[in-house]
């Protein structure tokens, strides 16, 4: 496995501005205190969602910011729908981080404060993604506020160890993303590095060849970037040999099918695959896999 880093690509950088940088430097300040800093909304407050009252939605808010920086073991870690949420409904940095501080210091004490946050940790960024519109997904910032926009770059088949190697290198990269070009290979291995990409808020880009177990990393990722240029194939799995009989065969499908019902994917897209011969490939066109949301988002490149 060849890997790098690189920036990420022009058209899917967040756009910076004064808010988020105010959030960044809190976040990196956590658990050691942020008083005094507030943001000014750009528009006003959006009504806070039917059923939910604003101390349930700050605690959600808070929530969601705790998992991105327990997950990733970095003060600087935050997700967007935190920031989205922030503005829109009219929270101050200090709020947020008062609450995130509460809810860490209770959940020291008391094991049923800190089952508690696991459940509501869960679905809290998912939750806030779908009350903001904003798509959820892991930010970073430096101490001195600026973004970090460092994609991990992987070629070559997926092989045993493979998902430890990645996972440990977009650690050690506080990377946000993961760009990978394979002709597939550990089905195992695949699923676990994109289960790992996508309760961690992190991105996944193909621009040139990605097929067979690597599609199953790319719906991984909590958004999917593709070029025009990316070939995307899929064919039936290799069974392994004490399962090769028919029923065997099904349950691959079945199991297939359901990783992509799991990631939000079309899971019509493991029966395309189920019907190709290991030997032949069925190739993806882009507009297929937006339609499918295999992928999420088409960039002109990385």
């Amino acid at each position: 496995m060849d890997a790098g880093s690189r920036r990420c690509p022009a058209s899917a950088r967040r756009r910076r501005h004064a808010p988020a940088v105010a959030l960044a430097l809190c976040a990196a300040l956590l658990l050691a205190g942020c008083a005094g800093l507030g943001l000014e909304p750009e528009q006003p407050a959006a009504t806070r969602p039917a059923g939910m009252d604003r101390d349930e939605l700050l605690t959600t808010i808070a929530t969601c910011h705790l998992r991105r920086v327990v997950q990733n073991d970095d003060r600087g870690a935050t997700d967007a729908a935190v920031i989205a949420a922030v503005e829109r409904y009219d929270f101050t940095v200090e709020e947020m981080v008062q609450r995130a501080n509460a809810l860490t210091v209770a959940a020291v004490g008391d094991a049923g404060a800190r089952d508690a946050l696991r459940r509501l940790a869960r679905n809290a960024c998912e939750q806030l993604a779908a009350l903001t519109d904003a798509a959820s997904g892991l930010v970073r910032f430096d101490a001195a506020g600026n973004i970090g926009n460092t994609w991990v770059v992987v070629n070559g088949e997926i092989q045993e160890g493979f998902a430890d190697e990645v996972i440990d290198k977009l650690r050690s990269e506080k990377a946000v993303g993961l760009l990978i070009s394979s002709p597939g290979g550990s089905l195992f291995e695949a699923r676990r590095l994109g289960r790992y990409l996508r309760q961690n808020g992190l991105r996944v880009g193909v621009q040139d060849v990605c097929t067979s177990a690597c599609v199953d990393v790319l719906a991984g990722g909590i958004e999917r970037y593709v070029t025009r240029s990316a070939k995307l194939g899929i064919h039936q799995s290799k069974v392994p040999k004490h399962l090769s009989s028919h029923e065997g065969g099904q349950l691959s499908v079945v199991a297939a099918a359901l990783y992509l019902r799991e990631m939000g994917i079309d899971d019509t897209v493991a029966l395309a695959a189920a019907s190709v011969p290991n030997d032949r490939m069925y190739w993806i066109s882009v507009a297929e896999a937006l339609e499918t949301r295999l992928a999420t988002k088409l960039v002109d490149t990385f």
